[in-house]
């Protein structure tokens, strides 16, 4: 018997060594196979008109009942009267490779999500009141190709949150605006920054955008995005944006992509600089010990709940421009490939983004 486990432990670990030499040598091909849509692509008609002035239509609103924006941990609580207008755009999290977007009425993708709220825009709850839509979004294999289809999928889904902006305008009234997205989330806030705040009356009233988990060029897409990057921890009317890795970081499949691609003004974006937010410090290209961390918000292994817990995690720019975590903490079981911490890139800093928005809040109240 002895003999036979020790069969079983030697399988594997082989197995195990050969996983990870084939995903070495093929695995970002095998996760394009696994992901990206095999179906042909299906033109999508714009949202009808008004179509965000339907509650249904938003994952959180002010006025929502069991509003999951509005979820704490222990020993935190949303504001009972938050000053802000926090607009959130939340990341990918429809996986079926069987459309290009997402149907609005996807179970696991918008209870997906819902975690994500939970995770991540509760940290703005006690600044802004918070409105995030439903949209279809773009699959996560579109972001895998350079198929033609996969920009189609994308413009579709910023066209359902150009059209659920237009609404939260119309709702927030005058309030100054905190703008959030993460991953896919955040690449659809550096258009609407482009689009619709660059050079418009609405760049006055913005505290801050967070633009999280999608890389910005300094170079070829922040000049015309509207707004600063944040170099100061009190700044107002600026960005900040970083992407999480644990060291060794393995970051090649992002910069690859990355500088594949055109930025904003029509040039590549082949070796320019990313935007790196320390978001321990609120500064730019900085570093901080762990215990500056004033809290990582920590989920349970069901992802029912979460606890908070100080001085864990580290963070230093690095490079390019990314954001390094040193070891990294056991977070769960969605570390991507590479030591990338991508999904957890606003749970890691949780408490020190509540504190962040809450000091931009009160410096733009002070002007």
């Amino acid at each position: 018997m002895a003999r036979k486990f020790l069969y079983v432990v030697a399988f594997i670990i082989v197995l195990a060594i050969a996983s990870l030499v084939t995903y070495r040598l093929w695995g970002p091909q095998l996760i394009r196979l696994a992901t990206v849509p095999s179906a042909a692509f299906e033109p999508l008609p714009p949202q009808p008109a008004n179509a965000y002035a339907d509650p249904k239509m938003w994952l959180a609103r002010p006025d929502r009942t069991n509003n999951p924006a509005r979820w704490t941990p222990a020993g935190y609580a949303p504001a009972a009267a938050p000053v802000a207008a926090v607009f959130y755009i939340h990341p990918t999290s429809y996986l079926d490779r069987s459309r290009w977007n997402a149907p609005l009425d996807n179970t696991e993708a918008n209870d997906r999500a819902i975690l994500f709220l939970r995770g991540q825009v509760t940290a703005f709850n006690d600044s802004g009141a918070i409105w995030a839509p439903r949209y279809r979004q773009a699959t996560f294999g579109a972001f895998l190709t350079s198929q033609t289809e996969a920009q189609k999928a994308l413009d579709i889904a910023y066209r359902d949150i150009n059209a659920a902006f237009d609404q939260f305008l119309e709702e927030a009234g005058d309030r100054p605006i905190i703008l959030a997205g993460h991953s896919q989330g955040a690449l659809h806030l550096t258009r609407l920054l482009r689009d619709r705040i660059a050079g418009t009356p609405l760049a006055k009233r913005i505290v801050a955008a967070y633009v999280v988990g999608w890389p910005v060029s300094r170079t070829t897409d922040l000049p015309l995005m509207g707004l600063s990057e944040c170099t100061r921890a009190d700044q107002t009317g600026c960005i900040l944006s970083w992407q999480s890795f644990a060291e060794p970081a393995e970051p090649e499949l992002i910069i690859a992509t990355f500088d594949a691609t055109t930025g904003f003004n029509g040039q590549p974006r082949k070796d320019t600089p990313m935007i790196c937010t320390n978001p321990l410090t609120g500064t730019a290209n900085a570093a901080a010990p762990a215990t500056a961390n004033l809290g990582t918000l920590l989920p349970s292994a069901d992802l029912s709940t979460a606890t908070v817990v100080a001085g864990k995690v580290p963070a230093r720019c690095e490079g390019r421009g990314l954001l390094l975590i040193g070891e990294g903490p056991n977070m769960g079981s969605y570390v991507l490939p590479g030591n990338n911490y991508h999904v957890y890139d606003y749970s890691l800093f949780w408490a020190n983004i509540r504190a962040d928005a809450a000091r931009r809040l009160t410096a733009f109240e002070a002007k």
